[in-house]
């Protein structure tokens, strides 16, 4: 039973006897932390990359002469359930490098016949005659083959823009030499080598294009497609030494800096009245620049320019042997180059390498670099870059870098001596004053990346970073 109380019954709350805390903090001097900011991260990129002076803005990467005339990998479009590879494309082909007649590219484009396939199916047989080539829109190709003791062994893995059989379109005896065998369904485009002569019949350009392509294989060159530099060794007596010289690109690439900016603004009133203990200004400023760093890592990676992601060699890019990535994966990356200074990859797939090694009953090493403790294999540091994408399927990608200008592998470029320095290749440049008593600073850096040497940038691709059912 519950009795009610009248309020003239009720006791009377306590009389304040001493000052409350809310008061109190109007005469007190808080302790508070520096603004804080979640965007920022290691940078680890920006941190090992060696960065080269680069005056006048452009860095030029001078080569030897090299025969490759290309090995690149042509794109598609999709309509619904059908493809179509885009004419230009095709002049990514070794074998239409450089040939820009945009209706013959558009008459052999529509002579490519489209494929669907299943996992599984085995879309040649390695001794049969190949008569056609064979561009991937979409999936993942094993081409295997017989081993030296008579076991069946895996060559490569063939994913989306790759391609097969080229040869096949100029070489009426030629035959396959490995087995090609779907690892997922997928979609491809066939184009056969009768349709291809007959394209090539009405046109007098294409025709005088293959001539030049045949003519390359007739000049001295190594196995990297560079021209030979004729020598003579182990003779005796007066043999006749030849005469040599190195021969260089006529028309080597130039990277020119690429620029990220951005214009801070701060009233003069919270400059003037609100800069103790800490400075407004100062405080606006290194969040400002901790966003351009970020974003310059982003550019540095991204970038269809000369981001690392783009501008990888074909030859360097490999496929995964499963999906996920294993201790097999890292190794042929780190074979297609020496002396490779260290992996890069998003957290999550880092996180993915070590349920890899776990599965095979391995642990990463651990190396020092700068004082911190990091993840490595085989001696090769493994380290974070958040900037690395990541696609809606789950798969990412890892690279592998060898850097320097000694060494003829991946360089940063900038410069600095800037007006109005305020860190290395970076100013901050006080704009004026509005009407409004704003004060405008305009903060700049200058940057960019250059791959000396196309060995010296790997990309482990489409790895899958998604964990499985245990």
């Amino acid at each position: 039973m519950t009795v009610e109380t009248s309020p003239e019954a009720q006791p009377a709350p306590p009389r304040q006897s001493s000052l409350g805390t809310a008061a109190a903090r109007n005469l007190a001097t808080t302790t508070k932390s520096a603004p804080q900011m979640q965007e920022i991260t290691s940078r680890w990129l920006l941190r090992t990359l060696p960065w080269v002076e680069t005056k006048g803005g452009a860095y030029r990467v001078n080569r030897r002469l090299s025969y490759t005339v290309g090995d690149g990998r042509v794109e598609f479009l999709q309509n619904g359930s059908e493809v179509r590879v885009i004419p230009r494309e095709l002049g990514e082909l070794a074998l239409l490098r450089g040939f820009d007649d945009v209706e013959v590219l558009t008459a052999l484009a529509d002579r490519c016949v489209q494929r669907d396939f299943g996992a599984g199916e085995v879309l040649v047989e390695r001794g049969t005659p190949a008569d056609r080539i064979h561009l991937i829109a979409h999936g993942r190709i094993v081409q295997s083959a017989v081993g030296k003791y008579g076991d069946e062994v895996r060559v490569t893995t063939l994913a989306d823009g790759g391609c097969f059989g080229e040869s096949a379109l100029l070489d009426g005896d030629a035959r396959w030499d490995c087995t090609a065998t779907a690892q997922t369904a997928g979609t491809l485009l066939t184009l056969s080598r009768a349709d291809f002569a007959a394209v090539c019949a009405a046109a007098p350009g294409l025709q005088a294009h293959l001539e030049w392509f045949g003519s390359l294989s007739d000049r001295p060159q190594t196995r990297h497609g560079e021209a030979e530099i004729p020598m003579s060794a182990g003779h005796t007596g007066e043999a006749l030494v030849p005469g040599s010289f190195v021969d260089y690109e006529l028309h080597p690439r130039e990277y020119e800096l690429s620029v990220a900016q951005t214009v801070l603004r701060v009233h003069s009133r919270v400059a003037d009245l609100y800069n103790g203990p800490m400075n407004q200004t100062e405080e606006q400023l290194r969040l400002t620049i901790e966003a351009l760093r970020e974003r310059q890592e982003y550019e540095l990676v991204n970038n269809p320019e000369f981001g690392l992601l783009h501008n990888a060699d074909f030859k360097q890019r490999i496929q995964t042997h499963s999906g996920p990535p294993t201790p097999d994966d890292l190794d042929e990356l780190l074979c297609r180059r020496r002396g490779t200074k260290v992996f890069l990859a998003h957290p999550r797939t880092i996180a993915a390498i070590g349920r890899g090694f776990n599965a095979y009953g391995l642990h990463p090493d651990h190396v020092d670099l700068g004082g911190q403790q990091v993840p490595a294999w085989r001696g090769v540091p493994i380290l974070p870059c958040n900037k690395i994408p990541i696609t809606k399927e789950n798969t990412s990608s890892i690279l592998a870098m060898r850097t320097g200008e000694e060494n003829q592998g991946v360089i940063g470029l900038r410069q600095t001596g800037l007006p109005d320095e305020y860190e290395p290749g970076l100013s901050v440049r006080f704009m004026g004053m509005s009407e409004q008593a704003i004060i405008s600073y305009l903060v700049t850096t200058y940057y960019s990346a250059a791959i000396l040497l196309p060995d010296a940038l790997g990309v482990l691709e489409d790895v899958q970073i998604a964990r499985g059912r245990d």
